[in-house]
């Protein structure tokens, strides 16, 4: 009986230290604001990987990119990765309250351009400040997130890919010029659906061929056997 106690109190204690030390783990995991490193409006710190999903290669283009678009246009874009937000956080609030750290006054946000994304939900938000405004729209803004980095994440979670392309529109649209417009999407679905389709109409075709070919051997043994089988019983 001791030892059977012994035994479950053993259990119960390491079962309460695995949980004991997952809760913090979980925790750490996510990003909070605070943890945020702080900068100021002309830092030269352009990208925070917090999430590591860049490579060295994509992270020299990018800063070499938006370091350019600053000292050529004075418009200033940050990236922003994290794992995970806390708790009872969206990536809009997180996005906002980032802004609201590192920009604290209109004068600071008006040449900022802030874009963020969690990797764990691959959801993603950006906020500019006044002067981008006039540049460039809340549409564009909005596509750059919507469809200029979530093309490439949807498609195998291609971070870099994402981002450089984010980089090359935004640098584009900040510096007066055209809008590249989103990455082109291939309508695989409807290529797939069109060799549905086909397969469907040959199908039928095959089948609608069966049941002619079935309907003519009936149709010609039929009255031979009932000849025959009249033949037969008559005689």
């Amino acid at each position: 009986m001791i030892k059977l106690f012994n035994k479950t109190f053993l259990i119960i204690s390491l079962l309460l230290l695995i949980v004991a030390n997952l809760v913090p783990v979980s925790s750490a995991l996510a990003t909070g604001v605070y943890q945020m490193p702080s900068l100021v409006a002309g830092d030269r710190t352009f990208i925070v990987d917090d999430a590591d999903v860049l490579s060295r290669i994509t992270e020299n283009k990018l800063k070499n990119s938006l370091e350019n678009l600053a000292n050529t246009t004075g418009n200033e874009v940050r990236f922003v990765t994290i794992r995970r937000l806390d708790y009872g956080e969206t990536i809009n609030s997180f996005t906002e309250k980032l802004f609201d750290k590192w920009f604290p006054t209109p004068e600071a946000k008006a040449n900022q351009t802030l874009l963020v994304l969690d990797t764990l939900t691959n959801n993603d938000a950006i906020i500019v400040g006044d002067t981008v405004k006039e540049i460039m729209s809340d549409e564009i803004a909005q596509s750059v997130v919507d469809e200029t980095i979530q093309v490439p994440v949807r498609d195998g979670n291609k971070y870099n890919e994402a981002f450089l392309a984010a980089s090359d529109r935004l640098d584009a649209v900040l510096s007066g010029e055209a809008d590249p417009g989103p990455p082109e999407v291939k309508d695989e679905l409807s290529a797939q659906v069109a060799a549905t389709f086909k397969s469907a109409e040959e199908t039928d075709d095959q089948s609608a061929t069966v049941i002619v070919v079935v309907l003519l051997v009936i149709a010609t043994i039929v009255p031979m056997a009932t000849y025959f089988w009249y033949q037969g019983f008559s005689g």
